[in-house]
């Protein structure tokens, strides 16, 4: 995994320079090596994580001359190996090692189809040196992120939307669309749009192709449906979903096993890490590696969940540490956490998993990770609800909105309100997802558009500030696609992932699975006290939080004196959200 940019100039030559800052602000995603490659109007830039082909032949960005292709890639593609021998049958020579130089060949020998075959994680730009052709590419989930900007005469593109920030030239007006759904899907802002006008990001499953004058044609190549079965899927028992799900699951653990270097797991204590593990036990894999953090607790809200990780570590003797962070330092890394993030993110788990990173990429390169399963197979308390929902668009928003309109109404500024573009957008979904029930609209929606820039995002964010890799076997799209095809009481039955577990009964202890669901804990983001509450004043109240008057300075207040009175639907700290956007922009100089 590593950080990417470039830039194309319609005329002219790429600015270097601008570039050279992209670049050396993506240091963090790849520490290993960097590299800048210029022909004409394109440029490529690199920064390299090695994982795959340590040697210096694996280095980016790639260029193959007698093919007349170049590369700059993040990501990995699992199956690299068994694509490489097809394509040796076909002819082709290889110079490296890695999972690199097969993209190359692949788009050589099948075109822009090539994605097709991949399994993995990614985002690349390939460019064809004899059209000056450059095609933008992104993983089916969005685990590996792509964003850009533009303006006539350039477009410019890199792994993180700090890092174009660093080239300068970006429009940094807030996008009034964006900033509504900001608050309205818990902080989640779908694709193309970002908070910034000036900045857009590639929709997952996307091939963006521009031309040497600027023409911009995109095409996906990958979707799924929920509640789309086969014909042979309606006759399925329940014990042949079970048996598919194990086999899926397996494969997807078994595919992200494959690295030069160690691979570790980040273990929850929740069911979804600890299938992770007993899956990679059962394949064999030696010296399992595995991680738990956690904090201080709130009165009953615990800190941590040491003791559902130790059954797991100790059932499958795994090499486990507990990383154990107290209140002090997680309020200290709290600016460094808000810098590391490409897009502003309110949930806690986004410091849990800065300061757990912190600790794992010093002893291993690359981890295993339980994100993506609760959107998948329907583990939200709020999801068996819909199985008899008469107004799904409704009912969604009271469920999962953290902000409603007129909540919106009281806290920004009416030049910055606009209509209500969260409810229009998920009523606009749920329509195009046709005669869907209603439960399936909602886990289509969360899948294809919630998960990718929550969880997924801050997942990448987090780990990519240490130089650690993160791969997530429940966004294997084979594991999706299976999924998608379930009946969704499968999936919701008895509070939510039943499938899953009696899946996981088949090898992981009991109490574990039935163990009251848990999240990544920070109690002290949820309950701002003390030091806590005193940096969330310090932010909102600080001269360009009032010069930027993106707030109503009286319910801001409001929340200041009781900072416990607004909490969202879900139980999380509005005054966390508020503060945390305005944090973000001061942190990144907006």
């Amino acid at each position: 995994m590593c950080g990417i940019c470039g830039e194309v100039r319609y005329s002219g030559q790429p600015s270097l320079t601008a570039l050279g800052r992209v670049n050396d602000a993506m240091q963090a995603r790849g520490p290993d090596a960097a590299g800048v490659y210029v022909q004409g109007g394109i440029a490529l830039g690199h920064r390299r994580l090695s994982i795959l082909d340590l040697s210096a032949a694996a280095q980016q960005p790639m260029i193959d001359a007698a093919l007349g292709l170049g590369i700059a890639f993040n990501g990995c593609i699992y199956n690299f190996r068994a694509l490489r021998s097809e394509l040796q049958a076909k002819g082709y020579r290889f110079f490296s090692d890695g999972d690199t130089e097969v993209i190359l060949k692949a788009y050589h020998a099948w075109g822009k189809a090539c994605v097709e075959r991949f399994k993995g994680m990614f985002a690349f730009a390939l460019w064809e040196r004899d059209s000056g052709r450059l095609v933008l590419v992104r993983d089916r989930l969005g685990i590996k992120p792509l964003y850009y900007t533009e303006s006539p005469g350039f477009f410019r593109f890199a792994s993180s939307l700090p890092a174009l920030l660093a080239g300068g030239g970006v429009d940094t007006s807030l996008d009034r669309t964006a900033l509504h759904h900001f608050f309205s899907f818990h902080a989640a802002v779908p694709a193309p749009r970002t908070i910034l006008n000036g900045v857009k990001k590639l929709e997952p499953a996307t091939l963006l192709t521009i031309e040497p004058d600027g023409t911009q044609h995109r095409e996906r190549y990958w979707q799924f449906s929920v509640g789309e079965p086969r014909p042979t899927d309606r006759a399925m028992s329940q014990e042949e979903w079970s048996d598919a799900l194990l086999e899926a699951m397996t494969a997807a653990v078994d595919r992200r096993r494959v690295a030069d270097v160690p691979v570790g797991v980040l273990l929850s204590g929740g069911l979804d890490s600890s299938l992770l593990v007993a899956l990679l036990s059962k394949l064999g894999h030696q010296d399992i590696r595995t991680f738990s953090i956690g904090f201080d607790a709130v009165e009953e809200h615990s800190g941590d969940e040491f003791r559902y990780s130790d059954i797991i570590a100790r059932t499958f003797g795994t090499n486990h540490e507990q990383i154990r962070i107290g209140g002090n330092r997680a309020l200290e890394a709290l600016p460094n956490a808000i810098d590391a993030m490409s897009e502003p993110m309110v949930s806690h788990d986004s410091v849990a998993f800065y300061l757990l990173s912190s600790e794992v990429a010093k002893r291993v390169k690359v981890v295993q990770s339980g994100q993506g399963a609760d959107e998948v197979f329907g583990g939200y308390s709020w999801y068996p609800g819909f199985l008899s929902a008469n107004d799904p668009v409704q009912q969604y928003q009271a469920a999962y909105f953290d902000w409603k309109h007129s909540d919106l109404q009281r806290l920004l500024t009416p030049e910055l309100l606009g209509d209500d573009h969260s409810l229009t957008f998920v009523e606009r979904f749920f329509g195009d997802c046709g005669r869907a029930s209603a439960v399936d609209k909602v886990l289509q929606i969360d899948t294809e558009i919630m998960m990718v820039d929550d969880p997924v995002k801050r997942v990448d964010n987090m780990t990519m500030a240490f130089g650690l890799e993160a791969r997530v076997p429940f966004l294997d799209h084979e594991v999706v696609e299976l999924a998608a095809r379930m009946p969704a009481g499968l999936k919701v039955k008895n509070g939510g992932k039943y499938i899953l577990k009696e899946t996981a009964r088949r090898c992981v202890p009991a109490e574990v699975i039935d163990r009251p669901k848990g999240y990544f804990p920070v109690p002290s983001l949820r309950y701002l006290r003390g030091p806590f509450l005193d940096y969330v004043r310090d932010v909102l109240t600080a001269d360009k939080a009032r010069t930027r008057g993106l707030y109503q300075r009286d319910f801001v207040d409001h929340m200041l004196q009781h900072p416990e009175a607004e909490m969202s639907p879900k139980g999380h700290s509005r005054l966390w959200q508020a503060a945390l956007l305005e944090a973000w922009l001061q942190t990144h100089g907006i």
